[in-house]
C-alpha cells in the first residue's frame, strides 16, 4: 500500500507549523518587550529619585 501526502496534509502541516511559529514569536517578543520596558522604567525611577524636587522646580 502506497502512502501519499495529499495537498490537504501539506496545507494542514504548514498551518500547524505557522501557528506554532507565530505563538513562539509572539511570546518571545512579549517577554523581550517586558524586559526592555522594565529596564526603562527602572532607569526613569533612578533618575527621578536623584533630582525629583529639582526637576519639579524647573517646570
Amino acid at each position: 500500500m502506497k502512502k501519499t501526502f495529499t495537498l490537504l496534509h501539506t496545507v494542514a502541516t504548514a498551518g500547524v507549523f505557522s501557528a506554532i511559529s507565530f505563538w513562539y514569536g509572539f511570546m518571545f517578543g512579549r517577554e523581550s518587550a517586558r524586559k526592555e520596558l522594565g529596564d526603562l522604567i527602572d532607569g526613569l525611577r533612578r533618575n527621578s529619585g536623584d533630582g525629583g524636587a529639582d526637576s519639579a522646580s524647573r517646570a
